[in-house]
């Protein structure tokens, strides 16, 4: 992935367009009979989206709650679709490439995250942006990009969902994930 500036906004987009073109790759790649260059690809977006998900766990939900009016209710929601989607990662781990499961999860996968990024993208970031200055979005832009490097890269659905408990346990939880990953070779290309 590439590094990226700015807002958290700017951040964030950027962060979906990247993850859209890992969707394409893998949507080119059905047939393909390249189960293991499909294996990689899906663990790419899998690592992608859960430090992405950890960021706007712990500083894009708490800032919607504290400069939206109704804030609450559209974090709730927000929480309540990534915890759908880290619980198809989890299963999308356990599915063989080959097994037709496979790209009926990915399917389903993919389509929960497209939703939730328009949701995000019609709905959450222009209301933050009407309400939160620009120093402030660009603040938290900065904190979203730090966690990005030290968050979890495998889904931990029964982790804790609060803002407190994903910054405190997140680096954790990272670190062990990325030994795991270097011991696996996961993630690499």
């Amino acid at each position: 992935m590439m590094e990226h500036d700015g807002d958290v906004i700017t951040v964030l987009i950027t962060d979906h367009r990247e993850v859209e073109e890992m969707f394409a790759e893998l949507e080119m790649s059905r047939g393909s009979g390249d189960e293991e260059g499909r294996r990689r690809l899906t663990e790419k977006v899998i690592i992608e989206l859960v430090r992405h998900s950890v960021a706007e766990e712990a500083y894009l939900y708490p800032a919607a709650r504290k400069f939206i009016p109704g804030g609450d209710d559209l974090a709730d929601r927000e929480i309540a679709e990534h915890a759908e989607a880290e619980r198809l990662m989890k299963e999308l781990e356990r599915t063989d490439p080959g097994d037709p499961a496979f790209d009926h999860l990915l399917d389903k996968f993919m389509a929960v995250v497209r939703e939730h990024v328009r949701e995000e993208e019609s709905r959450l970031f222009p209301e933050l942006v009407k309400y939160a200055d620009a120093e402030e979005l660009h603040d938290i832009g900065k904190k979203i990009r730090a966690i990005k490097k030290i968050a979890p890269t495998r889904p931990h659905p029964a982790a804790p969902g609060n803002p407190l408990a994903s910054k405190l346990l997140a680096p954790g939880a990272g670190l062990v994930d990325r030994i795991r990953d270097l011991v696996t070779g996961r993630g690499k290309d």
